[in-house]
């Protein structure tokens, strides 16, 4: 036991596990001599004409090929690529091939809109952009074209760069899915040019990045609204996969992740799998029908899901009539909300699997407290289990900064080796959420008991989780503040049975203005992703009030609760 005595501090025990920097770049090396022949990287996806089996070394010869191919282009190290893309095996490649040559990778998220990739882009310092041309109706071309419109220009894309007044930083648009578009380099042609390098090229660039570097900014919201780019490194992110696993042989599992890559959890899975030498079978999207088919056609054995894709995958007719095979699952991961008993016995019953509560977050690179293989159904769902090994956990009063008791709210905070170096240039912002000691500030409320088991109970801020994405009512206020008709925006969440939680606008119109609902949601629509629109829309005359003319939120949301029927919904997720 860590807990020091009645007082809410984890103090790290290393369960017998070693921490030991290394590379991404080292940890692929090694598996490939240690693996050559196993099967590493599945995609079986017959019906899209991709059906990819890969050994850790053709895995590594492929991701030696991206690599070379950057370098041909001139990619230094140190330097930001960003990718926009589903979950296809180029994400993966161009992934690990940045880790290795010492470039960083910054993540976009697939839903996101112009002005959202104008942002990242610009604050990232990204010089290269690879994406594909369009997802789910989504054009990734026009919004690069509407945000930098000088990339039509390019003629050359080998030797020419783009000069964009709004993305100075900006080189070049890599496009993948074998598609050609002017001013943009095919991936293939990427591939070619690789072939040019030297055959070492790429491992002696390798060999001068050390653990200490920033191998990944990944955006995250903020309470501001305003998205922060987490600065990873290579030790941050092999020490979280490492001690997730606090030892345990996964070498004969086979893993198949419906998690975007975008997200921590699908971007770490790359990681967690190659270090521990397992089959990764990656969904291009989380599509249940297919899910299912790779689980049993591939033999799945470990899945990570958030529990809006628990309810789904239980909930598929063929599923509920017992028609797929899924006997070869042993272990469901399921983070990103509550998971309840009752959800947790049906997956057991019916898909035969365990469950495993992780929580964490990016600024950890993923990591925190999991919950482990022993522990009942019931604990499971009262709390997201005991801190990873060594890590240091506490719970502490936000105002004093004391450390609160067993069983009492405060803030949890962090300390260890995955925790990041800091967002990208904000310092300010960084100061904010790393103090003086290491402790990230993580703004979840939290309690931890006496055998430090931690329980989510809240946030500090106003976050809203909805289908395992944070989403900040900052942010959506202020785009619909800019609508001609509106002129006060409050947005909250309201407990959802699906997505765990939905997003609820009460806008304030201007004097004489009129709009709809479904105006607003056809706006929205075209400025923000679409997990951010909100699902009620409500229209108001004014808001309650604090003394200090402050909105009352936790009464607006009070009141959407019982207008909408959902107070069994809320006893359930604060129960």
């Amino acid at each position: 036991m860590a807990v020091m005595g009645d007082r809410a501090v984890w103090s790290a025990e290393a369960e017998g596990l070693k921490v030991v920097p290394l590379t991404i770049g080292e940890m692929l090396d090694r598996q490939a001599a240690a693996l050559p022949d196993k099967e590493a990287l599945v995609y079986a996806y017959p019906e899209r004409c991709l059906e990819l089996r890969l050994s850790f070394r053709e895995y590594r010869d492929q991701v030696d090929r991206v690599a070379r191919g950057l370098l041909a282009l001139g990619i230094g190290q140190g330097e930001h690529v960003a990718v926009w893309a589903p979950n296809l095996p180029e994400w993966i490649f161009l992934q690990l091939a940045l880790y290795r040559i010492g470039a960083v990778l910054v993540t976009i998220n697939t839903g996101y809109r112009p002005g959202e990739l104008e942002y990242v882009l610009r604050q990232g310092d990204v010089t290269t952009l690879c994406m594909v041309e369009e997802f789910r109706g989504n054009s990734y071309l026009d919004s690069i074209h509407a945000v930098a419109p000088e990339l039509r220009e390019v003629t050359d894309p080998v030797h020419e760069e783009v000069h964009s007044s709004a993305l100075p930083c900006l080189k070049r648009v890599i496009l993948i899915g074998g598609v050609e578009r002017p001013g943009t380099l095919p991936f293939e042609r990427l591939l070619e040019l690789g072939e040019d390098m030297a055959s070492g090229a790429s491992a002696e660039r390798a060999a001068r990045v050390t653990p200490d570097d920033v191998a990944l900014i990944m955006y995250t919201s903020g309470t501001t609204g305003f998205p922060k780019g987490a600065m990873l490194t290579h030790a941050n992110l092999t020490s979280s996969v490492h001690l997730i696993g606090r030892g345990e042989d996964y070498s004969a599992d086979r893993y198949v992740n419906p998690m975007p890559f975008f997200h921590i959890a699908g971007s770490n899975l790359v990681i967690f799998t190659l270090m521990n030498g397992m089959t990764h079978i990656p969904a291009i999207t989380f599509d249940v029908d297919k899910v299912l088919d790779l689980l049993e056609h591939e033999r799945g054995s470990l899945l990570f899901c958030v529990p809006t894709m628990v309810v789904a995958l239980l909930n598929h007719p063929r599923c509920l009539a017992g028609a797929v095979d899924l006997t070869s699952l042993r272990q469901l991961f399921a983070a990103g909300a509550p998971v309840p008993v009752v959800l947790m016995e049906e997956v057991k019953e019916r898909l035969g699997a365990d469950s495993k509560i992780p929580y964490g977050l990016t600024e950890a690179a993923g990591a925190g407290t999991v919950t482990l293989d022993g522990d009942t159904f019931a604990l499971k769902s009262s709390t997201v289990g005991k801190p990873y090994p060594h890590m240091d956990v506490q719970i502490v009063d936000p105002l004093t900064g004391e450390v609160v008791r067993c069983g009492e709210h405060g803030e949890l905070l962090m300390r260890g080796a995955p925790v990041m170096r800091g967002y990208y240039n904000m310092p300010e912002k960084t100061a904010e959420a790393i103090d003086e000691q290491g402790w990230l500030h993580t703004g979840d409320m939290a309690t931890m008991d006496r055998q430090g088991y931690v329980n989510i109970v809240g946030r500090r801020v106003e976050m809203i989780i909805r289908g395992g994405e944070n989403v900040y009512p900052v942010e959506i206020e202020q785009f619909l503040i800019r609508h001609p008709a509106v002129a006060e925006a409050q947005v909250v969440g309201v407990p959802d049975p699906s997505m765990g939680e939905e997003l609820v606008a009460l806008l304030h119109l201007r004097t004489g203005m009129i709009t709809n609902e479904e105006e607003v949601r056809a706006y929205c629509r075209t400025g923000i992703s679409r997990y951010k629109t909100p699902k009620y829309i409500r229209f108001v005359d004014s808001y309650p009030l604090t003394a200090s003319g402050k909105v009352k939120k936790y009464e607006l949301r009070a009141q959407l609760i019982a207008e909408l029927g959902l107070e069994e919904v809320a006893m359930i997720r604060t129960a």
